[in-house]
């Protein structure tokens, strides 16, 4: 990881593999449409790295003058952990959750906050209908993967609930006990008493195959929160699992293998499953957080630009 100072304006790209993804030819159009100067600059992290790592990356954007923000995907809680208190102004969502999404300069302050409660419900509502859960009263929540995405589904879902229109259960796996605990513990905090949660521990992909198949009725939403199938390879469902009739399965990714994807492809008419990618997450991701850094309302007509500019590079460039 090499941090040099910038010599024009540039927001940063806090990731794994940010070198692959699609922002990096996408956002060039969108400044050029917004009339912004600006560059986009990628920072490689390992997964889980040491505190010192992301405090050196937070104080570096901190004190280079033209250094304006990040957007940062994976390491969302490692970096508040770490890094928090070198923020003059943390978002109330950051807070209350543990995790960063967006860094910004607001006049002299430094400041971060949490998009992913927010912008992971606007993408659901791209494909989840209105009153889907009034309609599908078996149906539940599955979300693989603990991380700040799924912490951001599970509060979408629990702080809009009692209003006649929610999910039977919502139901957590991960492979290691400390992030379950965490989403356990922020959900029993700030949500008590609202859709009935359970937790499961599951190392290995063929015990996440058994969790759906017993816990999640038809018409249930499975996601993959895990970053398999993007940064790292695989699934964590074996080609085994059997999806629920009529489910609607989300990838959150829209790049790298998407091996999760497939398995309920293979599934799909039998099923007949509707499958969603992360497309519009990585769209309202990036522009909600951009609004942060820009200091612009990047929503209803100009969204719907920037989706077309981005889904143009995009077919431009496979």
């Amino acid at each position: 990881m090499k941090l040099e100072k910038a010599t024009r304006p540039t927001m940063y790209f806090i990731g794994v593999t940010t070198g692959s993804s699609s922002i990096m030819k996408v956002f060039p159009e969108w400044v050029k449409y917004l009339g912004i100067d600006a560059q986009i600059k990628g920072i490689d992290i390992a997964i889980h790295e040491k505190p010192e790592v992301y405090r050196e990356v937070v104080d570096f954007i901190k004190k280079d003058p033209l250094s304006l923000g990040a957007l940062v995907t994976t390491h969302k809680i490692d970096i508040y952990a770490a890094a928090h208190d070198m923020f003059d102004v943390i978002g109330p969502y950051a807070k209350q959750f543990g995790e960063i999404s967006s860094i910004y300069k607001d006049g002299d302050k430094y400041c971060c906050e949490a998009k992913d409660p927010i912008t992971c419900g606007m993408a659901m509502e791209e494909f989840v209908p209105a009153n889907y859960w009034k309609e599908n009263p078996e149906a539940g929540v599955m979300i693989m993967g603990a991380g700040g995405s799924c912490i951001s589904m599970c509060s979408y879902y629990m702080r809009n609930s009692g209003k006649g229109n929610d999910p039977k259960n919502i139901v957590v796996a991960n492979r290691s006990t400390p992030r379950l605990e965490e989403c356990r513990k922020i959900n029993e905090t700030f949500y008590p008493n609202t859709i009935p949660a359970e937790y499961f521990l599951t190392p290995d992909p063929g015990q996440n195959d058994g969790v759906m198949e017993k816990e999640m009725g038809e018409g249930s939403l499975i996601i993959n929160a895990t970053g398999l199938g993007k940064d790292r390879p695989g699934s964590p469902l074996t080609d085994k699992a059997q999806f629920p009739k009529n489910a609607i399965v989300w990838e959150i990714n829209y790049r790298g293998e998407l091996t999760f994807m497939h398995q309920a492809e293979n599934q799909k008419m039998e099923k007949n499953l509707q499958i969603e990618d992360g497309w519009m997450y990585f769209i309202y991701g990036w522009t909600q957080v951009m609004a942060d850094v820009y200091h612009q309302e990047l929503l209803g007509e100009k969204l719907k630009v920037l989706s077309d500019i981005a889904m143009d590079v995009q077919k431009k460039n496979k």
